[in-house]
């Protein structure tokens, strides 16, 4: 799923300090998963908006919606006989929804009340980590399940560098050396000579840096 975080509320604050009425759009999506963006969140938000707003002398009107998805015109839509009563949309998405709500509301300013980190999954209640790093050739198999893209600091294909020590990255005595792990598990299950195959460079076409991608499906695409 897409992780996110919520901005800082003074951020917030500075983005609709022209404002006097917006909408606050959640999002059912990824964001009410890692919640920071689901119908709750959206609440404590206008909540912590309003109260701010009125401590400067300055109240603001707030409203929430909270719609299954952002990263869908089919869902973006439902909130078009209403987009016209606000100054603006404070959207809390993933960075998709923002994008998707300004193209179908072009006349409308729209703002991001999160910031996108990763694609990831839970660890335990309340933390999330990072997985996937959306490269478009998945090569995990190699690294029994495990992605040194996503997991290494330096995305390293070809095995840990000089700088790990003690199962840990030189980054940060926090961060696990992904390399470690993959050697460690192979070793485990006598597999090590996976290790010295030595395989044709990855195809990074398929990555962000050729540009946005667009994924088509042919049999379902109008």
């Amino acid at each position: 799923m897409i992780i996110a975080d919520r901005k800082p509320i003074n951020e917030i604050l500075y983005m609709i300090k022209d404002c006097k009425k917006i909408l606050i759009v959640g999002c059912k999506g990824c964001v009410t998963v890692c919640n920071v963006g689901g119908a709750k969140e959206v609440g404590i938000l206008a909540s912590i908006l309003k109260i701010a707003r009125k401590k400067e002398g300055s109240p603001i009107e707030i409203d929430e919606k909270t719609i299954e998805r952002q990263c869908d015109n089919e869902y973006v839509e439902t909130i078009k006989d209403i987009v016209n009563n606000y100054d603006a949309i404070l959207s809390m998405a993933c960075g998709v929804g923002p994008q998707f709500l300004s193209e179908m509301y072009p006349e409308k300013r729209i703002y991001p009340a999160l910031n996108t980190t990763s694609i990831g999954g839970a660890l335990r209640h309340g933390v999330w980590s990072e997985r996937c790093a959306g490269c478009g050739n998945c090569v995990v198999h190699y690294f029994d399940g495990m992605c040194p893209i996503a997991r290494c600091s330096k995305s390293l294909l070809n095995g840990p560098c000089g700088g790990s020590s003690n199962g840990k990255c030189e980054v940060s005595k926090d961060i696990d050396c992904i390399w470690d792990k993959i050697v460690r598990k192979k070793m485990q299950e006598g597999r090590l000579d996976d290790l010295l195959v030595v395989r044709e460079a990855k195809d990074w076409s398929t990555a962000r840096d050729g540009g946005p991608r667009t994924s088509i499906r042919e049999d379902i695409a109008e």
